[in-house]
């Protein structure tokens, strides 16, 4: 059967069911959740969002504030960033007393919960495990009610996990990059459930095929005699078992991201425990120096992830002129990719390019960018990206464009406050 065929026979499948759901109101609903769904897959067949590519422009907008716009080629990236100019507090990294790891360890206590029956749940459903492990009794729908206030937003990012655990539980919370196995070995061993965020491919239920997607794993023990990590898995089942070199390779995606929640009695003994991470400033110069040594030992869609890495480590330290080149490299070889392979939602989940390229006045990356990533899914329910592209509209002179995306933004994220704030200073209430 030709594509061709196929299409013709989605766009009679398409009428039927709108005729259906004309004529008979009972069923409307129902009826209305098939056709949503022959009609993504219809775009998804047309329109493969991994074949669409971001060709980065180092050209520097502009705008006058009287409607003119002035081009100028991007200058070379030369800012360097010293400890003493980092604009961060950082927290004294307590004396780290290294004592010999247990061959293995499984934390307990954790209340399983899955993901399953609410749409993309893989954050509030992690979270929740997390807190249970500390005594908390809420359900997944407590989280993600609050990380959520759109159902289908398309990621929760670790800072809004972070921000729930402040500001609704009694309990505190870190968020460092730049992971180690050896660093989560010994946060399980000494007491600590650790959040991951990481990529991994998992059966797209538009296209039934693998595709690579964030995902949130919840690292509760480890098996140095079996080489495996174990996680609590929301989307597939608890204690999952996953071998160390596979963990790495996933967790790389994300810039070896990782979250744990703690009592606040506790905080000591966790500073203490993470020794160089200890510093939320020196857990970026540890992803850093990561990432700029695995450019160097990498290649494929290694290579690709720790420019990524390299370019997001930047921005974290404000260094964005150096940030804005790391993420060309980065985007330079995506195209190289094998298309089943390439990880088209990447700026779902991590927003450095919008910042490094906004913050360099390369404002016309953020716009084909963040259009590129809405453009690119049936459903762009992606505040963020709403946000930067309106964010760099208005920078290049339109601030009705701004004004438009700010309010879309605010549609699929209700009460979004950096949207809220570029209204407000727009003189603008939503």
């Amino acid at each position: 059967m030709t594509i061709k065929t196929k299409i013709l026979l989605v766009l009679l499948t398409v009428l039927i069911l709108g005729g259906l759901t004309a004529a008979l109101p009972p069923l409307r609903d129902r009826v209305s959740y098939h056709l949503d769904q022959v009609m993504t897959r219809l775009r998804y067949a047309l329109f493969p969002p991994e074949n669409a590519v971001f060709v980065p422009q180092p050209i520097l907008v502009s705008s006058t504030g009287n409607g003119e716009i002035t081009l100028t080629p991007a200058p070379p990236a030369t800012v360097t960033l010293t400890p003493t100019s980092l604009p961060f507090r950082e927290t004294p990294t307590p004396t780290l007393t290294v004592t010999p790891l247990p061959g293995a360890a499984a934390l307990k206590g954790i209340r399983y919960i899955d993901q399953h029956g609410m749409w993309n749940y893989c954050a509030p459903s992690s979270l929740a495990m997390q807190l249970s492990y500390w005594g908390w009794s809420g359900t997944r729908e407590d989280v993600g009610h609050y990380v959520k206030p759109f159902e289908e937003d398309k990621n929760v990012m670790p800072y809004e996990l972070a921000d729930y655990v402040t500001s609704q539980t009694k309990l505190s919370t870190v968020i460092r990059s730049g992971g180690t196995l050896d660093l989560l070995k010994r946060l399980v061993a000494n007491g600590y459930v650790v959040l991951i965020e990481k990529g991994t491919y998992i059966q797209d239920v538009t296209t039934g095929k693998p595709s690579w997607m964030g995902h949130y794993n919840e690292v509760s023990g480890y098996d140095d005699a079996t080489q495996e990590i174990i996680v609590q898995d929301a989307y597939f089942k608890p204690d999952l078992r996953i071998q160390y070199d596979t963990i790495l390779q996933e967790w790389r995606a994300f810039n070896y991201i990782f979250l744990v929640v703690y009592p606040p009695e506790k905080e000591q003994n966790l500073l203490s425990v993470l020794g160089d991470y200890a510093g939320e400033t020196n857990s970026y110069r540890i992803a850093y120096g990561k990432a700029s040594a695995e450019i160097n030992t990498l290649s494929g869609i290694g290579a690709y992830f720790a420019w990524f890495n390299r370019g997001t480590s930047q921005v974290n330290l404000q260094d964005y002129a150096g940030a804005v080149e790391s993420y060309d490299q980065a985007f330079a070889l995506y195209p190289n990719l094998p298309e089943d392979k390439r990880p088209f939602r990447m700026l779902w989940y991590q927003t450095g390019p919008y910042f490094a390229y906004y913050y360099m006045a390369r404002y016309q990356d953020v716009i084909n960018l963040a259009t590129q990533t809405i453009d690119n899914v049936a459903k762009p329910y992606l505040e963020e990206s709403f946000y930067w592209r309106g964010r760099a509209e208005g920078a290049s002179g339109d601030a009705q464009k701004d004004i438009a995306d700010q309010r879309m933004a605010l549609k699929y994220h209700p009460g979004f406050k950096p949207s809220l704030d570029e209204l407000a200073h727009l003189g603008v209430t939503n």
